[in-house]
């Protein structure tokens, strides 16, 4: 009997020894390692989100872990000017979105805007009609492409279609608002902000930009408090009663990444899927689709013979012979209507080709950058007003783009912070940067642009720069300030080398109209970035932050 008893009390003895153990280890993540100093302490201090796990996958993405691989190894060359060399490249983990942007979400995109901005307000006409897609990107001078035209957008037979007549900028922007309408929610169900506020209190003077939220977050949605306060997350007091974690910021961890367009590497690498040719270190064999072997129809019993992607069978063929040899689409498809790659991600070879975020360049520069490899970056600042605070836009400033084909673009909006290019103040002594505009950096710039001539002697090169490389077009439109009508020049110099230039973005994965040594994802071609096409969409991505590895995720062997 007295065993017994020794033997409860020593478990009493170990349980408390457990609880006392569990509860240090509980208590250690709100306290700095390196001071001792309490972290999210109810009488103040420094408040950060100690019980952060990983991040969320964004809401209609897929995960791809990164990792390294061979871009640019094509196995045709259809141009006959091989601007692909193969160069390793390390890509870091980030999500992309499992089909390209259907028309119904560019729909809800186009609703938003509609209600936020009403085009029949002058003020605000063209912020709606410069989001539009180009429904004219059907038409065929010897082709009946009228139903195209008239239905395929806003037809709900088409709802879940690909989106097309969307240029590169049109891109940006609805990853931009997509962006914000994913943080606004975020920040709704953590109890920050007022539930439905899209609803009830947004308009062209009170809106949610995410920008604007971290850096001046009373002046979101117009300084309207009702909405900034009325979370129903319970308001935390410090010693004194004073308010404090009023709004959430990025330590809170709350704040989605935004979404982007995926660079051509990162593009390139997810359309492989080479996770399943994974063997150990070291990747067996080589694929030249996103789907494992050679052949463009399946092998597996269950399904042979069919179509895997949607392109060109051959000149007059779109689709094959009516019945189960065709590929069951003639212009696009359905997203979804064929196999996921590895990654779960669909129509990364067909349907739509996909704009990339790159500026296009016959080369890739792997020799000074191997890691998340991009061209386009231009770099830029909050502007700040006299007072040291950050600019907000108004609906009296909103910035609008010309285009080189006349359309005109919303690119600052109310509610957004002004933005600027960066100076002296953030590139002086740097090595890794050093002016804003870096879209030409290596090639393309005067100090090193290559010359087209008979020889190779360039010590006359300065006399002329008509044969200069991305020597390309330069049309001008204008307002003409008497009447408001648009002036149209047109570039009809002969002298002209190239239509490349820093406007002209990477499109991958060929398409609909496309042959099938174009569905090749290490194939790339251009296009400008502020005209549309009926066979050109895209898809976003997101960056991953924290671990490379989903947590829970099995790795392979």
């Amino acid at each position: 009997m007295k065993n017994v008893s020794n033997l409860k009390f020593l478990i009493a003895i170990t349980f408390c020894a457990t609880i006392v153990g569990c509860n240090r280890s509980s208590n250690s993540g709100n306290t700095d390692s390196a001071t001792g100093w309490k972290i999210n302490d109810t009488k103040g201090g420094f408040q950060y989100n100690t019980q952060f796990q990983e991040q969320e996958t964004p809401p209609g993405t897929a995960f791809v872990e990164g990792g390294t691989f061979t871009m640019g190894k094509v196995q045709d060359d259809p141009m006959h000017d091989w601007n692909n060399t193969p160069n390793q490249q390390h890509i870091q983990s980030f999500y992309m979105d499992e089909t390209e942007v259907t028309n119904v979400n560019y729909l809800f995109y186009l609703d938003y805007l509609k209600n936020v901005y009403p085009p029949d307000d002058p003020n605000y006409a063209l912020i709606y009609n410069g989001a539009l897609p180009d429904t004219l990107v059907w038409r065929n001078r010897l082709g009946y492409n009228e139903m195209m035209t008239e239905n395929y957008l806003r037809h709900p037979g088409y709802a879940n279609y690909p989106v097309v007549g969307v240029s590169w900028i049109q891109a940006v922007e609805y990853a931009n608002w997509r962006t914000d309408r994913v943080a606004e929610l975020s920040l709704q169900e953590a109890g920050y902000i007022k539930r439905d506020a899209q609803y009830t209190d947004v308009s062209a003077e009170s809106t949610f930009s995410t920008e604007t939220y971290i850096n001046a977050p009373s002046q979101t949605y117009g300084g309207n408090t009702e909405v900034l306060e009325g979370g129903r997350r319970r308001q935390q007091t410090d010693a004194e009663g004073n308010p404090i974690n009023v709004y959430a910021n990025r330590e809170s961890g709350l704040i989605p990444v935004k979404y982007r367009l995926p660079t051509e590497a990162e593009w390139e690498y997810a359309a492989l899927g080479m996770s399943e040719l994974r063997q150990y270190n070291v990747y067996r064999g080589r694929k030249k689709y996103p789907w494992d072997g050679q052949y463009t129809r399946s092998g597996k019993r269950v399904n042979r013979g069919d179509q895997l992607a949607n392109f060109k069978q051959g000149k007059g063929d779109y689709g094959g012979i009516a019945g189960w040899s065709d590929d069951g689409a003639d212009i696009t498809a359905e997203v979804k209507t064929y196999q996921p790659n590895d990654y779960g991600l669909y129509d990364m070879a067909g349907n739509v080709a996909e704009w990339v975020a790159d500026v296009y360049r016959p080369i890739v520069d792997d020799e000074f950058n191997d890691f998340n490899y991009y061209r386009g970056n231009v770099y830029t600042k909050n502007a700040i007003n006299e007072d040291g605070t950050v600019k907000i836009v108004t609906i009296d400033e909103i910035v609008y783009d010309t285009l080189s084909n006349g359309k005109i673009v919303a690119r600052d909006l109310p509610g957004e912070i002004a933005k600027v290019p960066v100076d002296e103040d953030e590139t002086y002594l740097r090595s890794n940067f050093s002016q804003s505009d870096n879209r030409n950096f290596r090639d393309g710039d005067k100090r090193s642009s290559r010359y087209y001539r008979e020889s190779f002697d360039e010590s006359d090169a300065n006399k002329s720069t008509t044969n200069k490389m991305y020597n390309s077009p330069k049309h001008t439109v204008q307002m003409d300030s008497t009447d408001g009508e648009m002036i149209r020049e047109y570039d009809d110099s002969n002298s002209r080398t190239s239509l490349i230039n820093d406007e002209v973005r990477v499109y991958k994965g060929g398409s609909w109209r496309d042959r099938a040594y174009w569905i090749d994802p290490a194939q790339r071609r251009y296009f400008p970035q502020d005209m549309a096409t009926d066979y050109i969409g895209f898809r976003c991505a997101v960056s991953r932050v924290g671990s490379k590895s989903e947590k829970g995720g099995k790795r392979q062997n």
